[in-house]
């Protein structure tokens, strides 16, 4: 009796996350596949993206932030799919990080993927967000995080658009718009 309880309680759930990600229709950008070396885990570099680091300690953040872009920037949590600030926004400017001001992506950038969350097909620049694989929720996929703070942004996958290829997956809630000016 026991083994049925473990059976239906731990390994039906796993073989469902599994064929999920198999059969999903994105899959996670693979630094080896892609044979870019900008997708390795480069927080093992700290420091040299950029030179004006902010290190806080879990306390101040918790002060400065909400409590959904601390769940997001600070725990790694996810925005639910729909519902974020910035999923259908249109207007020209800038996507800033919530935390601490970084300029992450361009308007330009910016693309309807309908995945539920904003989606940019590249960074302002390659020294603005850094990547980490992420191997949670039973997937491996590369997580993006803020060079400056090192703050949860999103995942980055290989189906967005042409010139890349690929789609910056980022929750509203990390990011700040700021309007461009005619």
């Amino acid at each position: 009796m026991k083994s049925i309880k473990f059976i239906s309680i731990i390994i039906i759930p796993l073989l469902v996350l599994g064929l999920w990600s198999i059969f999903s229709k994105s899959q996670a950008v693979d630094a080896g596949r892609l044979n870019q070396s900008i997708f390795q885990d480069s927080t093992k570099n700290k420091g040299k993206n950029m030179s004006d680091k902010i290190v806080k300690s879990e306390d101040e953040w918790k002060k400065e932030l909400t409590p959904d872009q601390y769940y997001v920037l600070r725990q790694k949590g996810t925005e639910r799919p729909f519902t974020g600030e910035y999923n259908d926004h249109k207007e020209k400017g800038v996507y800033k990080c919530a935390a601490c001001g970084n300029i992450l992506f361009e308007s330009d950038t910016k693309f309807d993927s309908d995945c539920g969350w904003p989606s940019y097909f590249s960074p302002l620049a390659e020294d603005r967000v850094i990547y980490r694989e992420d191997k949670s929720h039973g997937m491996v996929r590369t997580e993006v995080m803020c060079a400056k703070c090192e703050g949860h942004l999103g995942h980055i996958f290989d189906d967005g658009p042409d010139p890349t290829g690929l789609r910056y997956c980022i929750n509203s809630v990390s990011l700040k718009f700021e309007k461009k000016e005619d």
